[in-house]
């Protein structure tokens, strides 16, 4: 048997909040195992599989046109946030329900990393879209995703890859391609900015049929030099350049290990590569993996989803009431699925540790206490049912005074040891 502590730490890293049960599994099949069995699942996602995702149907602004008046494109616009409220309801359903949850983890991982907004896009279609390239490619090998994701008709509306042109080049995606998404400050020039901006040219986004389409003379094929390369770079031929640089293999692994390990222990100098499944395994058995115990503060969503399947909270099973008051309680925690703030993505660490977003935790606490499937147990049946090591003198005494159930519960839900693993 594994050491129950050594377990439930690995597994609030690999999930997004293990229930107790998971717990029980993990400490019986020891920890070796379980770090096979969550990269590797043995059966098919039964919860996934049970949380098809909504038809969406056709973004509602792909019908408008010059001569629409300001009524349809009012209907519009608003159709098209019904469908964006409907895409993230779903996917934090998917989040809770999910049997492969290291799968689920990874795909909203990949989401902040190649960070794009609904809100900039105002397509959900295309978000979904977007979803289902980071779900197909996520788990493998950073080349194949990053040259699908630059072809990505949502992540092109996001960086106005759709407005560079051979004539006009815009400089937006190949710039974030670098230093965001595969390499990090520091490793390349303007020099390459400027030619892989040329190499991108030619893209452009049909939002009726939901899709990316090349258009060749709106793109510049001479050969160029991008980190001391000379060919005729396009698009994919550029994105695989990137991926084998020696700066992607520890700029991946380095944003891999402080999602998944901690954003206070430094990644270790031997961790390095590019294919998503053996570094995952590299972080949760290396010797520095441990000492992230406890230095990790829960992202909002992914502490409210924990909150959600430790509880037996279904999103598509709240009213309509509830479901309007998760996602305003997560918005006002500053995270929602499909909405990071900018093109680098969600803050981490001790930038979630503001007094505004206390009170919204303490708000959306007591809401999904409410809505537990779980009878609020007493203070010493807490810390399982949450799966928390233990809890410190002062929050027992804290939980201790709080008589009503709920209460007691939405209380733990706040707790130092619950928002910090």
């Amino acid at each position: 048997m594994a050491d129950r502590a050594q377990v439930a730490a690995l597994l609030r890293r690999a999930t997004f909040g293990p229930t107790a049960d998971e717990v029980d599994a993990a400490e019986r099949a020891g920890y070796a195992t379980t770090v096979d069995r969550l990269l590797s699942p043995r059966v098919a996602d039964a919860g996934a599989r049970a949380t098809p995702p909504p038809d969406l149907g056709t973004d509602p602004a792909a019908a408008l046109t010059q001569d629409s008046s300001r009524e349809q494109r009012q209907r519009a616009r608003q159709e098209q946030r019904e469908q964006v409220r409907r895409l993230t309801l779903w996917w934090l359903d998917r989040m809770v329900a999910a049997g492969d949850q290291l799968g689920e983890k990874l795909v909203f991982f990949w989401h902040g990393h190649w960070a794009t907004s609904v809100q900039k896009v105002r397509s959900a279609v295309l978000m979904r879209g977007q979803l289902d390239t980071l779900r197909r490619h996520g788990r493998g090998e950073l080349r194949d995703l990053a040259t699908a994701m630059v072809t990505d008709p949502a992540l092109i509306l996001w960086l106005d890859g759709h407005r560079n042109t051979r004539k006009a080049p815009n400089e937006n995606l190949a710039r974030e391609l670098m230093e965001l998404f595969t390499l990090g400050p520091g490793h390349y020039t303007e020099a390459d900015v400027k030619a892989g901006a040329r190499a991108l040219t030619g893209w452009t986004v049909d939002r009726a049929k939901g899709t990316a389409t090349f258009v060749r003379r709106r793109h510049d094929p001479a050969p160029r030099t991008i980190l001391g390369e000379t060919a005729a770079f396009d698009a994919r031929s550029f994105a695989a350049l990137l991926c084998r640089q020696p700066a992607a293999r520890t700029f991946v692994a380095g944003r891999l290990w402080r999602r998944f390990a901690s954003e206070a222990v430094p990644p270790p100098g031997d961790l390095a590569g590019t294919a998503t499944l053996p570094l995952l395994r590299a972080v949760f058995t290396h010797p520095d993996f441990p000492a992230a115990a406890g230095q990790h503060v829960k992202e909002p969503v992914e502490w409210a989803v924990g909150a959600m399947r430790q509880l037996g909270v279904r999103p598509s099973a709240l009213g309509a009431q509830r479901q309007r008051q998760l996602l305003a309680g997560l918005d006002a925690m500053g995270q929602v699925p499909l909405r990071p703030p900018s093109v680098g993505g969600w803050p981490a660490g001790a930038a979630w540790l503001t007094t505004s977003s206390l009170q919204a935790r303490a708000r959306l606490a007591r809401l999904l206490a409410e809505a537990a499937k779980v009878e609020p147990p007493d203070v010493d049946g807490l810390a399982p049912l949450l799966a928390v090591d233990g809890w410190s003198a002062r929050t027992v005494a804290a939980l201790e005074t709080t008589r009503d159930g709920t209460r007691r519960l939405a209380a733990a839900l706040i707790s130092p040891e619950y928002t910090v693993c």
